[in-house]
């Protein structure tokens, strides 16, 4: 330890001494370098300050030529404006010059005319003046040739003006009147075609033959039996006649009475079945066929008054009602035909706002009366009215009776409805069989009718005869004309012909253009 200490005392006196002098010495050193650094720095700043005040001047340069290219640049367009402007100032005052050269010439114009109009208007005055004195001259002439005062004629003018303004007031009532009927008609229509519509009856012509077939011929000559008794003792029991002749298989009976007519026929099938024809037998089995055909016919007349639903008829007059099941009338079943028109008059009836039973119970009964026409002498409509009154019907269904085939005016609105719907049924296609001569010639006849009409090509009855088609000729007939052809054959047809229901004349007018290519 004592050894160290001396270099310990050395080293720490060398620190003392040369520590000092080794700041001073660093302190001098930086101060240098940091003097030739700022010296540096102030080079390079005068250095870049130099060329800032270079660039600077140039740029001020650069910037006021830009500035005087631009001034004269604005110089320019604003020169160039001015002239535009001196230019568009220039043609307006020529055009506003030329307007009021215009103006000028236009003014003496009006002035010139302004002259002429004055004149006129003087000279129109004048004449009217005249006219005027004229007119005084002749109404002093008028008075004097006619004999009337000034207040006489126009008495007389009054009087002939409202006389005119009465022929308008008719003239206007009378086309009021025709847009009513017209309103009317169509109304009319659209109620039947609606009970038409509701009313799903049959309409298909029955027809009833009363024809025996037989199992064979050997038959025949059992029914006549022995010397003819037989076919005597059933002719005598039921009022028929039996024809036998040539046809195969088969009896004819014929008589205008179709309940006799009925019972014949159902003895005869029974007799055929039972196999044993003997004048007992036949009595046996005429009873017993006129007990069915009593059944059948009370029973026809409660089903008739069922599906109508009208009830409180007196038997006798549902046994009526049921014989019309055997009657025909052009071929359509009567029975079926009262039932229609029962339901028709009820359908109209409602749509109208009227009691519909009462019209019903009138439909059903209007053709009662043919019931009687085999056995009583008359026409079915007095027979109808008889038989209403004797069982004590209502004076409404006795008039709708009365006056359905128009024998009578009808004064009731149920009697026109029962006419109306009897009309209907009856004039269905195919509802009654018609003479197929008769037929064949009002067919024939229609088209004769159409084609003595100018323009007409053809002409096609079609529809039963209910329509006729009829083909004009396009260059002959106009669309104009099509309209008076139509109305002037209806008017042939309406004169010429007989026919149940209505006929539709239909006009076509057609052009075709027809080519080929090859």
């Amino acid at each position: 330890m004592d050894k160290i200490l001396p270099y310990l005392i050395t080293a720490v006196v060398c620190i003392l001494i040369f520590l000092p002098l080794g700041i001073v010495l660093g302190v001098r050193r930086r101060k240098r370098i940091a003097e030739a650094t700022i010296g540096s720095a102030e080079l390079q700043a005068k250095k870049i300050l130099d060329e800032a005040i270079k660039n600077a001047e140039s740029k001020k340069k650069e910037a006021l030529i830009e500035a005087r290219e631009d001034i004269l640049k604005s110089k320019n367009e604003f020169d160039q404006e001015i002239k535009e402007r001196r230019n568009e100032l220039t043609r307006q005052e020529r055009r506003v010059t030329s307007k009021e050269e215009a103006l000028d010439k236009k003014t003496e114009a009006l002035e010139k005319k302004d002259e002429t109009l004055n004149r006129k208007i003087k000279e129109n005055e004048e004449k009217a003046a005249e006219i005027d004195r004229l007119k005084a001259e002749e109404l002093v002439t008028l008075q004097r040739i006619s004999g009337m005062s000034r207040e006489q004629a126009r008495d007389k003018l009054i009087e002939e003006m409202v006389e005119e303004v009465k022929h308008e007031q008719a003239i206007r009532m009378q086309l009021l009147e025709e847009q009513f009927k017209d309103e009317a008609d169509t109304k009319a229509k659209n109620i039947i075609a609606l009970a038409i519509q509701r009313c799903a009856a049959e309409h298909v012509a029955e027809v009833t033959v009363s024809v025996v077939t037989l199992p064979s011929e050997e038959m025949k000559g059992r029914i006549i039996g022995r010397e003819g008794r037989n076919i005597r003792t059933i002719e005598t029991l039921t009022g028929v006649d039996l024809i036998v002749d040539d046809t195969p298989e088969a009896i004819t009976i014929s008589s205008f009475d179709p309940i006799k007519r009925e019972i014949a026929r159902i003895a005869l099938e029974k007799l055929i079945a039972d196999g044993r024809i003997h004048p007992t037998r036949i009595e046996e089995m005429v009873e017993k066929a006129t007990k069915e055909v009593e059944h059948a016919i009370k029973k026809a007349g409660e089903q008739a008054t069922f599906e109508v639903g009208i009830h409180g008829f007196n038997p006798e007059i549902i046994k009526l009602l049921g014989r019309l099941k055997y009657r025909t009338s052009y071929g359509q079943n009567v029975l079926n035909h009262s039932i229609e028109v029962a339901l028709l008059s009820g359908i109209i009836a409602d749509e109208l706002g009227i009691e519909s039973t009462i019209a019903k119970r009138a439909g059903l009964l209007h053709d009662i009366g043919k019931a009687l026409t085999s056995e009583i002498e008359g026409s079915h409509v007095q027979l109808g009215v008889d038989v209403a009154k004797r069982y004590k019907e209502s004076r409404d269904v006795i008039h709708a009776i009365e006056a359905h085939h128009g024998d009578v005016e009808p004064t009731t609105l149920i009697a026109m409805i029962v006419q109306a719907a009897d009309a209907i049924s009856a004039a269905r296609p195919g509802a009654r069989r018609e003479n197929l001569e008769n037929y064949i010639k009002r067919l024939t006849k229609l088209e004769e009718i159409s084609m003595e009409f100018n323009g007409v090509e053809k002409a096609f009855a079609i529809q039963a005869g209910r329509e006729i088609r009829i083909m004009v000729k396009p260059e002959v007939v106009t669309d104009d004309q099509m309209t008076l052809v139509a109305r002037d054959i209806v008017k042939r047809i309406e004169s010429e012909l007989e026919y149940p229901g209505q006929i539709k004349v239909n006009i076509i007018r057609e052009s075709r253009a027809v080519d080929y290519a090859k």
